[in-house]
């Protein structure tokens, strides 16, 4: 009994010894610098974030949040995305079985017929023999080194990568949804300008004709103002091309087969949230994209220590237990029994390298996340800064094109007036048309821009997906 006492002392000592050597490191979040990510002037302080709204609260057209709700439940690439999750799931959940013991029951017949001639058989009267068995084979590994702790924590903070990039998904969609739908409702505007504009040049064109009839103009202008009338005609067709290919886009993203799609009004539109960008650090918790590349660098951290673990003894204990018989009738008695328990410490010495290189590739792997999200980081503020700027240019724009189609409209009118008293000649009056109309489908497509920079900027700032 004292010598059973003394082994299992000395083993627990020499286990103690070695994991003194080495302990699994906690992770900690790295010091990345994010007070000036955003290009202003001066450090935002503001902690009011417009990722902090809902993206009901932002998008309140009623017909868009119908759309964005079936995209979220219809949507291919968020159906995948859920199978992704479901498998990082299971993968989680094994992940935290590791400290289980490993256990498994066997049963088989064997029969072993030997050679009369050979040694053994020379001396036995019976060369047949039959052996039944049944047996349980139970092993464990203790987690000396944190090897199974760290595994456990690689598979949960890949699991928690898994959801952040489905939200990632959820946020792209319901922006692309949006700013889809947006782009629709602007080109029925731009449809119904041209239109409206048609209706003018088919006025010209009769206008025109009366007037080389009376002499102030020749069959020069009469062709030139038929000629423009025909490129609005043009300008339809593309544009009412535009709803098709849009609308179609739109039902993918909705998860349908192509069809068109029930939508409001552009001027009916209001989509001007309070734009507030709060700290860039907030970032490091909205931006999906952001929070998966840090639990991808969790995941590796832990895989590092996993791969450290290696070099250290494992100490194991294996127990197999069961009946054999060789013959049927006892096997289930109480002679048939047999069981055996190993324990020990086991350390590797020479591998090929094997235990070195993959603790190597792990460093590596680590480092390259730590990179990456350091990367997403900048890329994260890049896209605030560039949806920032993009809005306040279009804001500015249309301020200046409201005045330049107002004008232009205008200058058109006159030269009408102008034309018909013989003060001005065709070409100034086409001219003027063209700008005008062009004036004025520009300023829809400058309040389109505007509003897709708000989309662009919500999601940079990791708004959508709460």
């Amino acid at each position: 009994m004292k010598n059973k006492t003394y082994k299992i002392a000395l083993l627990a000592t020499t286990v103690i010894v070695f994991q003194s050597c080495f302990v699994a490191k906690d992770y900690k979040r790295p010091d990345l610098k994010t007070d000036h990510l955003y290009r202003n002037e001066t450090t935002a302080v503001d902690t009011n974030s417009l990722a902090n709204v809902s993206w009901e609260k932002i998008f309140t057209d009623p017909i868009l949040q119908s759309h964005i709700k079936k995209g979220l439940q219809n949507n291919l690439d968020i159906r995948i995305a859920m199978q992704n999750l479901a498998a990082a799931e299971a993968t989680m959940k094994q992940g935290k079985a590791g400290y289980f013991p490993n256990f498994s029951v066997a049963t088989n017949w064997t029969h072993i017929k030997t050679s009369k001639n050979s040694q053994t058989g020379s001396f036995l009267r019976k060369l047949d023999t039959d052996q039944y068995q049944i047996s349980g084979n139970l092993s464990w590994e203790a987690d000396i080194w944190g090897k199974i702790r760290s595994n456990k924590r690689a598979a949960n903070a890949a699991f928690l990568q898994t959801t952040a990039a489905n939200q990632a998904i959820k946020t792209e969609l319901i922006a692309n949804i949006a700013s889809t739908y947006y782009q629709l409702l602007a080109v029925d505007e731009q449809i119904k300008v041209a239109e409206e504009t048609l209706i003018n040049r088919n006025k010209s064109v009769e206008t025109i004709i009366q007037l080389k009839k009376s002499g102030n103009v020749t069959e020069v202008g009469v062709k030139q103002t038929e000629a423009q009338k025909y490129a609005t005609e043009l300008i339809i067709a593309d544009l009412k091309n535009s709803v098709i290919i849009l609308e179609n886009t739109l039902s993918t993203l909705l998860g349908e087969p192509s069809a068109q799609i029930t939508r409001s009004t552009f001027e009916s539109q209001k989509l001007q949230p309070a734009i507030t960008l709060g700290v860039p650090a907030q970032l490091l918790r909205n931006r999906p994209d952001v929070i998966a590349a840090e639990y991808n660098l969790i995941s590796n951290f832990e895989l590092t220590n996993v791969a450290k673990s290696s070099f250290y003894p494992s100490f194991t204990v294996t127990a197999t237990g069961g009946l054999q018989s060789i013959t049927l009738k006892e096997w289930f008695s109480a002679n048939s029994i047999f069981a055996n328990i190993v324990s020990g410490l086991t350390q590797p010495i020479f591998n090929q390298r094997q235990l070195k290189t993959k603790y190597e590739i792990a460093k590596a792997n680590q480092e390259k996340a730590y990179l990456q999200f350091e990367q997403s980081l900048l890329r994260a503020g890049k896209e605030v800064s560039d949806a920032l700027a993009q809005y306040n240019n279009e804001t500015n724009k249309i301020n200046i094109r409201k005045k330049q189609a107002e004008a232009l409209t205008k200058a058109a009118s006159f030269s009408d007036e102008l034309l018909t008293y013989g003060l001005a000649n065709y070409l100034e009056v086409l001219t003027s048309k063209n700008d005008a109309l062009n004036a004025k489908l520009n300023l829809v497509d400058n309040k389109f821009q505007q509003y897709k920079a708000i989309i662009q900027l919500y999601k940079a700032l990791g708004g959508g997906w709460q």
